[in-house]
């Protein structure tokens, strides 16, 4: 069994590479962090299931259309375990490119519940 703080770690992990797959665009491998019933819930629309976020993420930003760069920062991490689940709650900011330079795009707050299913941990 692992620890306390590598569970918390492996989560963080998890925060992470959710922000680098949605700001790459790479939507598909973003809703693979998602358990098969998860929902991706948005200011935007929400998504449920692997196939539903994929399109909900789709609908937000497509590959290629002229948007600025953007990049997702998630900060002041609070994580609550309970065995096999948890509780997250964080801040992020959204940086993006603007003609001069980068700027706040927006930001607010995450408040996610993951569950850990064959050893790794996802979005609920």
């Amino acid at each position: 069994m692992a620890n306390e703080e590598t569970e918390k770690n492996a989560i963080r992990e998890l925060l992470a590479t959710y922000c680098f797959h949605l700001d790459n665009y790479r939507f598909a491998e973003m809703a693979a962090l998602f358990t098969e019933d998860g929902t991706w819930d948005t200011a935007f629309g929400k998504g449920t299931g692997r196939a539903g976020i994929v399109a909900q993420a789709e609908s937000i930003g497509t590959p290629g259309a002229p948007r600025p760069r953007r990049v997702h920062q998630t900060t002041n991490i609070v994580i609550t375990l309970d065995g096999d689940s948890a509780t997250v709650v964080s801040n992020w900011t959204v940086i993006q490119n603007s003609a001069n330079g980068p700027k706040i795009g927006s930001g607010g707050a995450y408040q996610d519940q993951v569950v850990k299913q064959n050893g790794e941990w996802l979005f609920r």
